[in-house]
C-alpha cells in the first residue's frame, strides 16, 4: 500500500486514540480536549517522539517509516518544519500499517512511548 495512504489511516487512528484517552481520563470540556489532543498529535510532537524512540521500531516498521518520510506528499507542512512534517508522516504510516494488519498491542505500545515523554 502507498505509504502516504498508510499515513492517512494512521493519522485518524492516532487522533482517535489520543482523543479517547483524554476524554476518559480528564473532566475537561470539548474545547480544552481539542487543544490538549492537538498538541499531542501535532507534527512537532510526533517528530520529537520519533527522534527519541526510533530505535523501538522493528525492521519492517523502520522501512515503512523511511518510505513514508521520503514519499512525495500531496500537502505541505503548515505549523511545523518540513523535517518534522516528514517524520510525522512516517510515524503515522507505521501506525496505519499496524492498525490495518491488526497489531493493536504494538500500536498501543508505540503510542505509549509518547505518553512517557509527557511526564
Amino acid at each position: 500500500m502507498n505509504p502516504v495512504v498508510l499515513a492517512f489511516v494512521g493519522d485518524a487512528v492516532y487522533s482517535l486514540i489520543v482523543r479517547k484517552k483524554y476524554a476518559v481520563t480528564t473532566d475537561a470540556k470539548s474545547g480544552q480536549l481539542s487543544v490538549i489532543a492537538g498538541k499531542v498529535v501535532s507534527a512537532k510532537s510526533q517528530a520529537k517522539l520519533v527522534d527519541e524512540h526510533i530505535q523501538a521500531f522493528t525492521e519492517k516498521e523502520a522501512e515503512i517509516f523511511r518510505r513514508a518520510r521520503n514519499a512525495k506528499k500531496p500537502s505541505r507542512a503548515k505549523h511545523s518544519s518540513v523535517s518534522e512534517y516528514n517524520k510525522s508522516t512516517g510515524f503515522e504510516a507505521v501506525l496505519g500499517y499496524l492498525y490495518l494488519i491488526g497489531e493493536y498491542e504494538r500500536l498501543e505500545y508505540l503510542i505509549s512511548l509518547g505518553e512517557c515523554d509527557e511526564r
